[in-house]
């Protein structure tokens, strides 16, 4: 018979502190997370020194619930998976170097996962019946790519933003109409009271890339000449218009794959006006949507857990001199053995 294999992830690349337990990559036994979202409000976006000190005064006992949640002792742990890359280098080094000790003082395998695989690898967890092949569209803060998923750790990079990562845009709309941050939900929030009557610019690369500063700086300079214009209309508007560019490049790239299986990752898939227009292009394209439960969209440790079962079981591991990588990129397999 088969063995279970029990899976610990630890996120900390931003602003959550998060520690979950994951069996056979798929199924959540806890996930426990600690946001500072009330802390980064009071400066109108995430600081890296306070991110790196308040993961540094929470990471052991996030773990120890973690734990404790899923009814499990750290021995009968298989693998411990931090996130080291990309992120927030201080960040990143806080979880990385408290599972590396982890792994040293238990003599369990380390293995550091990519924290945009994690992203893709939250739908795994919602859609146990989910399998690769099947293009990703990876929406967040800091990352916009479309990828095409060809197996559980192989990806093509498809296209990505030139410039701001659409999340990134959400925050600066948010900021420039007054909401704060932070940004995508309250853009979301005030464009239901909204229309879509302002006209904004589209990017058209050329291929799958993306760009997203043009319609952020036609945002900002509406808002500057027109003081009084409706933000609810704006944020609609913004939302239309950068939910089109995305749309674009997914139908072109179902064109060129005849993948008909398409993937939301990342915070921004949880915008509840981009769920629905992708909803709509499922029924009128004829494709399969999928995207994770909200709780899954945000930064945890759960889809950390998930990505790092698939590299397990094709025996990947890391060693002790295992380094935060902020930059790294989706594929690159720096520190894994």
């Amino acid at each position: 018979m088969k063995k279970d294999i029990y899976v610990l992830g630890i996120e900390s690349s931003c602003d959550e502190t998060s520690c979950a337990i994951v069996k056979n990559g798929r199924e959540i036994l806890s996930n426990v997370i600690n946001s500072q979202i009330k802390i980064h409000e009071n400066y109108g976006g995430v600081v890296p020194e306070i991110a790196s000190r308040c993961h540094t005064e929470v990471i052991n006992q996030v773990v120890k619930q973690a734990l404790k949640e899923a009814n499990l002792d750290i021995n009968e742990i298989d693998v411990i998976c931090p996130t080291y890359g990309p992120g927030l280098v201080g960040a990143l080094l806080v979880g990385v170097s408290y599972a590396k000790g982890l792994s040293y003082a238990t003599g369990k395998t380390l293995l550091g996962v990519n924290h945009i695989e994690g992203h893709i690898a939250a739908n795994y967890i919602t859609y146990p019946e989910l399998k690769p092949p099947f293009l990703c569209l990876i929406i967040s803060g800091g990352h916009t790519h479309l990828v095409k998923v060809s197996d559980y750790t192989e990806f093509q990079i498809l296209g990505k933003t030139r410039d701001d990562a659409i999340g990134e845009a959400f925050d600066k709309v948010a900021r420039v109409v007054g909401l704060g941050y932070p940004g995508g939900p309250k853009v979301d929030k005030l464009a239901k009271e909204g229309k879509e009557i302002i006209n904004l610019p589209i990017t058209h690369m050329g291929n799958l890339d993306f760009s997203f500063s043009g319609i952020k700086t036609a945002v900002i300079n509406l808002n500057h000449k027109n003081p009084n214009i409706n933000k609810a209309d704006l944020c609609l508007s913004f939302e239309k218009f950068a939910t089109d560019m995305l749309e674009n490049n997914v139908i072109k790239a179902i064109s060129e794959t005849k993948i008909k299986k398409v993937v939301l990752a990342g915070g921004v898939s949880c915008n509840s006006y981009i769920r629905k227009r992708f909803d709509e292009l499922a029924k009128k394209e004829k494709i399969e949507i999928f995207y994770p439960e909200p709780n899954l969209c945000t930064d945890n440790a759960a889809m950390i857990a998930s990505a790092g079962y698939y590299n397990y079981i094709e025996g990947k591991q890391s060693n002790l001199n295992m380094n935060a990588i902020p930059n790294l990129k989706l594929g690159e397999t720096n520190n894994i053995i």
